[in-house]
């Protein structure tokens, strides 16, 4: 029989951990939110292995270590508002509603976001709100204190940077191929930021939407 629990412990273990992911608070978010419900029931028994999920729309949910490392570079705050961009299972969502304030997450597949927030509710999660949203119609305001981006750029866009408040934190992965360099862009004022390479990954890119070429989430 699958023991959930052990393969909990050995994901946080053996996998977050062993990638430098020693924030607590972090760590205890990751345990707290039980992946293997936000999982596809086909997919249920892989949920805590060292690798992606499919979710379908050629979409993934990110291997549990990336997941943490991510997590852990944008130091969300308890007064902190967060935005995910690419909401998929809602697992990640779920991981940030622990951590944040409030937490809006958005994609343009609905029954994704349909899932997910059934997800987030069932789990005891009642911080996060989802909708249906084409990210890159966001609003270049100083909205956000943190921003997570969970598809890929081919291309730096820089209209996630200008939705930061100052002294927010944005996580994207930039390029194509196997390897994409993940980065964390800090706002320290009113036209500044500091940009900093922190790992390679790999993760899903951005996808067409119809309609005339641009890269939506």
């Amino acid at each position: 029989m699958f023991d959930v629990q052990f393969a909990r412990r050995q994901m946080i273990e053996q996998q977050v951990r062993a990638w430098d992911v020693l924030d607590l608070q972090v760590l205890e978010a990751l345990r707290s939110v039980p992946r293997e419900s936000f999982a596809p029931d086909a997919y249920r028994e892989i949920a805590f292995a060292d690798t992606t999920v499919p979710l379908g729309h050629g979409q993934v949910m990110l291997a549990p270590k990336v997941e943490g490392r991510i997590l852990q570079a944008l130091a969300i705050q308890p007064t902190d508002h967060a935005l995910e961009v690419g909401t998929g299972s809602g697992f990640f969502a779920a991981c940030m509603g622990r951590l944040a304030r409030t937490v809006r997450t958005v994609d343009i597949f609905p029954d994704f976001v349909a899932t997910a927030l059934g997800n987030v509710r069932a789990n005891g999660v009642h911080n996060v709100a989802a909708d249906v949203f084409d990210a890159m119609e966001l609003a270049e305001r100083d909205a956000y204190d943190v921003i997570a981006l969970t598809g890929a750029l081919p291309v730096y866009d820089p209209r996630f940077e200008r939705a930061l408040k100052t002294g927010g934190r944005l996580f994207v992965a930039v390029g194509t191929g196997t390897l994409l360099d993940a980065q964390r862009i800090t706002r320290t004022g009113a036209a500044e930021w500091v940009r900093e390479s922190l790992f390679e990954c790999g993760m899903a890119p951005l996808i067409h939407a119809p309609g005339p070429p641009r890269f939506v989430f």
